[in-house]
């Protein structure tokens, strides 16, 4: 069955390649929808969708673009637009995959498009950036990262058979069937390494009655793509065990999942159970890496790549202070469970992370800023890994969802 493939270029530079691709991808039986994003010039054939449209869309005027001469201002605009098209086209059912290739300017403008379009649609994109960091393009999306090897500058021996991979591997995502599965419920959970077992024994209690668990390492880029689902209106309950990101958000460690973390089941109603896993940590990375403001404070090296720092009480105190917060916008069933007797693997009597001064000010600040009209409070004089509050926990949410 024919599918639509998208196609955003700069037609202006890079026409041979980006007709190179779209001739692959017809000769496959697709049809394409090229969408022009380039500025310096005319484009090497006609597109689909024009680069004065991809102006327009971002709020700016091609002429204008040129004239001004500003590269940076130049692919914020045609970013937004190309965004703005592509949003509109897979809502009117014509965009069933998209490709690009480029430097980083043309990788900065399509990726941010690719960002705009659901999960689960087939996105591609050959870049000269793909061997570095991509969080910045990928973010918390299934984009596919293909590096370009030699420059997209012309096409040659090599860059030939990569285009033709990628031309390939959009066709081939498109054409993939799914097989069919029972569609459970979805509910979200979050981990850590230190606070698997409590994990574990929810999801396992959550599947046991019919739904099916999404878990997430809470790494930053985790937690904001379990946030991102929320919102996208795919879940039906959570479970968010381990809010540890809150740490690095506050402290400035390396995984933060920034300061809108916990709001989008409260925003959205969906039914949750929180707790209070790994706040007892900052994230920084291989020891040496640790900043010298910190090299005084108790650390772990939890592997040769990660070390942990331990929350101070003031830290936690601020913790408590913002989850509480955070949850006293919530529109739909919510419990904060609170274990306390410790908060991970490592908070606990004879663990490098035990610490009863910090978890104590942790709990009271909770108990002082929670609005316990909205948010109901149990406490539980257990530690978080104890497989009776993972029961509580898992309990509570299934007594929510009615099951």
């Amino acid at each position: 069955m024919s599918k639509t493939i998208l196609i955003i270029g700069t037609l202006d530079t890079k026409g041979d390649e980006f007709a190179y691709i779209r001739d692959l991808i017809r000769a496959r039986g697709h049809q394409t929808l090229v969408m022009d994003a380039g500025v310096a010039g005319a484009p090497a054939f006609p597109p689909d969708l024009t680069a004065e449209q991809v102006a327009a869309a971002g709020g700016g005027s091609l002429a204008a673009l040129r004239a001004a001469g500003d590269r940076g201002a130049a692919l914020e605009v045609m970013g937004r637009g190309a965004r703005a098209l592509a949003v509109a086209e897979h809502a009117a059912g014509r965009v069933d995959g998209v490709i690009s290739l480029g430097g980083s300017g043309g990788t900065s403008i399509a990726t941010h498009a690719m960002l705009g379009l659901p999960v689960g649609l087939p996105k591609v994109m050959v870049s000269t950036m793909a061997s570095g960091n991509v969080a910045p393009y990928v973010d918390v999306k299934d984009v596919t990262m293909m590096y370009s090897v030699v420059d997209v500058a012309g096409l040659n021996r090599l860059s030939r058979r990569i285009l033709a991979n990628a031309a390939g591997a959009i066709a081939g995502m498109v054409e993939q069937v799914v097989p069919q599965g029972e569609d459970k419920p979805l509910i979200t959970a979050t981990m850590f390494g230190v606070t698997t077992p409590c994990v574990t024994a929810v999801r396992q209690a959550l599947e046991a009655k019919g739904f099916e668990v999404l878990v997430f390492h809470a790494t930053g880029s985790g937690g904001r793509a379990m946030e991102s689902l929320i919102d996208g209106g795919f879940i039906a309950g959570v479970a968010d065990i381990t809010t540890t990101e809150w740490c690095d958000e506050l402290v400035g460690g390396v995984l933060s999942a920034g300061p809108h973390r916990l709001e989008a089941a409260a925003r959205k109603g969906v039914p949750q159970v929180v707790s209070l896993g790994a706040l007892d940590m900052v994230n920084f990375g291989a020891f040496e890496t640790v900043p010298e403001a910190f090299k005084a404070r108790t650390l772990y090296k939890h592997n040769p790549t990660v070390t942990l720092m331990r929350t101070t009480p003031a830290e936690c105190a601020q913790l408590g202070q913002i989850i509480a917060e955070k949850l006293n916008a919530v529109t739909g069933p919510t419990a904060l469970f609170m274990p306390l007797k410790g908060v991970s693997m490592i908070d606990a009597a004879g663990q490098p992370f035990y610490s009863p001064e910090a978890d104590a000010a942790l709990f009271a600040a909770l108990r002082q800023h929670l609005d316990r009209s909205k948010v109901e409070l149990i406490e539980l004089d257990l530690h978080v890994n104890d497989p009776a509050f993972a029961a509580a926990m898992a309990e509570r949410l299934l007594a929510m969802l009615g099951r």
